[in-house]
């Protein structure tokens, strides 16, 4: 019976009756690498959106196995800085982030927590809402809440509130974004007074592994190729101008919480942002690292697994993260093309708002 209550705290999972078996008739869970060696299977179910399994794999360092939750919170607080990447809107990725960022706050006092969330102009909306100032209708209209902040972040930014944690709006404002995929990184330069201050000072552009990996990105998903009758060079130049665009939010979070730990050495940091911005320790991760050279890193990557009955990931995610985090499918936005042009139709006046307004 312990042997069960263990087995769910270790996964997140919830079993639903305690049957009588004992420790020694029920395997423990395995994770099992395909004859072929592209696929780990593990050999328990998730058995619903709130249920996990968290895998240790130390970036490939160590055979993947399942671990629990307190397991990642205590290699975590070793580190000065902690990437909790996350399936946006998933209420288990949001969950274990919630439960992380308070068990390494009862591990190092001193942290805060930064998140994408939040663009720069809103940082004092958010510290107004930390200190009581305005209530939450403010912050979420006033701060240009993502939309399913109450839902996904309000129990992070609750916690630090309650506990008196700083929360750093770490985001470049979306319009600069799709400035700079429109006009290209050159758009930075017209830039003047408090608004430049929205933005990392310097992007670093450079060829390299994320710059690989986010053009892979464009290639592989239909909707964000770059196509038509465009010469070749016409082509990378908007690919170059879309990698600038992603290369502004790395660059400005990553600047973003080194300016806060250079003015708090002490402090330990705990950043929540999409899994790509982390994932294999690129982007924000590596360019933190530019600006603090020696700092120690961790990173929990998200799996969204095609079978919760079967639950598995390709070999290669090993590489993604010290722990993939193991959740249940999402079910498809859509079936049929009609359904598909009604939401665009009434979400173009949305879509407009973020285009660049410079």
């Amino acid at each position: 019976m312990r042997f069960l209550k263990n087995l769910a705290v270790f996964t997140g999972l919830t079993l639903l009756s305690a049957c009588a078996s004992t420790p020694a008739q029920t395997p423990p869970v395995q994770v099992n690498l395909s004859q072929d060696g592209k696929t780990y299977t593990v050999s328990t179910p998730i058995s619903s959106f709130s249920d996990f399994i968290l895998i240790e794999t130390q970036m490939g360092d160590v055979p993947p196995r399942v671990v629990n939750l307190g397991a990642v919170v205590k290699d975590f607080a070793s580190y000065e800085a902690v990437f909790i990447g996350e399936a946006h809107g998933h209420v288990a990725s949001h969950y274990v982030q919630s439960k992380i960022f308070s068990g390494l706050h009862a591990a190092n006092p001193d942290i805060a927590l930064s998140m994408e969330q939040f663009e720069r102009p809103a940082q004092s909306v958010v510290d107004d809402y930390l200190a009581g100032k305005i209530g939450e209708e403010t912050l979420v209209h006033d701060g240009k809440a993502w939309p399913h902040y109450r839902s996904s972040y309000r129990p992070l930014v609750e916690y630090a509130k309650n506990n008196n944690l700083a929360v750093i709006a770490s985001e470049i404002p979306g319009n600069m974004v799709s400035c700079i995929g429109e006009r290209g990184p050159d758009f930075l330069d017209t830039l003047t007074g408090e608004a430049r201050t929205w933005a990392a000072q310097e992007l670093h552009l450079e060829d390299g592994d994320y710059k690989d990996k986010y053009y892979a990105f464009l290639a592989a998903v239909p909707s964000h190729r770059v196509g038509g009758d465009l010469s070749e060079a016409e082509k990378e130049k908007k690919r170059f101008y879309r990698y600038a665009a992603q290369v502004s939010r790395d660059d400005t979070m990553a600047e973003s919480i080194a300016l806060h730990m250079k003015a708090n050495p002490s402090r330990k940091i705990m950043h929540i942002n999409g899994s790509f911005h982390s994932g294999g320790m690129l982007g924000t991760p590596e360019r933190l690292a530019m600006h603090i050279p020696g700092v120690t890193m961790a990173n929990l990557h998200p799996i969204i697994v095609g079978d919760a009955k079967n639950p598995s990931f390709d070999a290669s995610s090993v590489g993604e993260g010290q722990y993939l985090l193991l959740i249940y499918p999402m079910p498809k936005r859509f079936v049929q093309m009609k359904n598909i042009n009604a939401f665009i139709k009434r979400t173009k006046d949305k879509i407009d708002e973020n285009k660049c307004a410079y």
